[in-house]
């Protein structure tokens, strides 16, 4: 656990944090949790507030550049005063969704996605958010057999985007949603496609786009890996290549 020393404003002698993951990788629908640790400085301060927030890169509108939204966050009690060379420490945990966005498939990052835990420290008016820990987010079973199974059929994952908001009739109960840009094999003459992933408790949809209907699956026929390819393959065939 290393310390980052922060608000430089208040000069040699400052307070440090350390913000330690229990893991660094997770699932949708699993707990991010770990401890945040706040050692005093040489001098007695009052930290008027102490937080740690989940946040996801999301894509922005038009000509905005891509942003950080905060997806959740946990408050300690505050103010306190932080005694020269006391050493606070607390806990936190983040219950991830369903929809969590994705950062990798396949054991690969997957391109423009980001999640991370940052720290966030106010003293004396002066906010540091310095401490940053990135988190992993990997598919669920029924994702990466999925995804998988596109790119055994020659479709290539490009990068991914979250957007906020609903997407056209789209099954979610989030007000946000993550796109992965498909690009398609040369038989389909086509170029690329954004590719929704919709989980719900006991199915998936899979949506290339919003000019066909989704392909919803249990969770549970996804395990088969040839019977999925096979049905992943005709379905895309009869969606794009019909007529």
């Amino acid at each position: 656990m290393a310390f980052r020393r922060l608000l430089s404003a208040l000069g040699v002698g400052a307070p440090e944090v350390a913000t330690e993951l229990d893991r660094t990788q997770c699932l949708p629908g699993e707990e991010i949790t770990g401890t945040v640790t706040v050692r005093g400085g040489d001098a007695e301060v009052e930290i008027e507030r102490l937080t740690v927030e989940l946040l996801v890169r999301f894509e922005g509108h038009g000509d905005e550049a891509r942003y950080l939204r905060r997806m959740a966050v946990q408050e300690f009690p505050g103010p306190f005063t932080l005694g020269a060379g006391e050493t606070r420490t607390e806990k936190f945990s983040f219950p991830l969704p369903l929809a969590m966005p994705l950062t990798h498939a396949g054991g690969r990052p997957l391109q423009g996605a980001y999640c991370a835990v940052r720290t966030e420290l106010a003293v004396d008016r002066a906010v540091d958010r310095t401490d940053v820990d990135a988190v992993e987010v990997h598919a669920l079973p029924s994702q990466a057999a999925v995804l998988r199974a596109l790119e055994e059929l020659g479709f290539r994952l490009r990068e991914a985007e979250v957007k906020p908001g609903v997407a056209y009739n789209s099954r979610q109960d989030v007000d946000w949603w993550q796109e992965i840009e498909l690009s398609f094999p040369a038989e389909y003459r086509l170029g690329a496609v954004e590719l929704l992933l919709a989980v719900l408790p006991d199915e998936i949809d899979v949506r290339p786009g919003t000019s066909v209907a989704p392909l919803t699956l249990r969770h549970e026929e996804t395990a088969d890996h040839a019977a999925l390819t096979a049905r992943l393959d005709a379905y895309l065939r009869e969606s794009f290549l019909k007529g």
